[in-house]
């Protein structure tokens, strides 16, 4: 039985996308990773989820994933936006797969697959554990890079969350590209 996992980084910040992705693992993978010390990617910090994503990868993890941008959620709202993102991860898998479990309370929309959704399921099923560090891996390398092109907003700290530092930032400079016009900034 084939079970893919899906999470998302990346609901809460002022700025960025947000980033889903799907996850496949066999046993084998399950336990290597859970010895690197796999679980959700929030209780991990960067260093560890950048080894254990170099580690997927390296054995073969199979995985997909989605961004969803500022001008999409703002255009369809963060929690659409977040399930657009979702269903192409997996209608994007090489393969069909027998299921799909995921982290939190709504299921996919038009997803042809069985689903179930768990809430805190990135601390229950390695399938999630790994689409949660894959996601908030992608998202931070997303916005180190922005940081570069938007110095003034320091995304390279922050990652778009609604910092006391951001937020003096958007009140000086204005939004850039990458807010949502739709969060609140105040």
């Amino acid at each position: 039985m084939i079970i893919v996992g899906v999470d998302e980084a990346g609901r809460g910040p002022l700025a960025g996308p947000v980033v889903a992705a799907a996850a496949i693992l066999n046993e084998e993978q399950k336990e290597e990773l859970k010895r690197l010390g796999l679980r959700d990617s929030k209780k991990m910090t960067p260093l560890r989820r950048e080894k254990v994503f170099a580690r997927m990868n390296e054995i073969g993890v199979i995985w997909r994933a989605q961004a969803a941008s500022a001008e999409r959620i703002d255009r369809d709202n963060i929690l659409n936006a977040t399930l657009w993102a979702m269903r192409l991860t997996v209608e994007r898998l090489p393969f069909r797969v027998d299921g799909v479990i995921v982290d939190g309370n709504r299921e996919i929309p038009n997803l042809a697959y069985y689903q179930e959704t768990v809430i805190g399921g990135d601390d229950l099923y390695a399938e999630i554990s790994a689409a949660s560090v894959i996601a908030k891996v992608l998202r931070d390398r997303v916005m180190v890079f922005y940081d570069g092109v938007y110095p003034q907003y320091g995304f390279g700290k922050h990652k778009g969350y609604g910092t006391a530092a951001h937020r003096r930032a958007i009140a000086q400079y204005g939004p850039c590209p990458l807010h949502r016009r739709s969060f609140s900034w105040n």
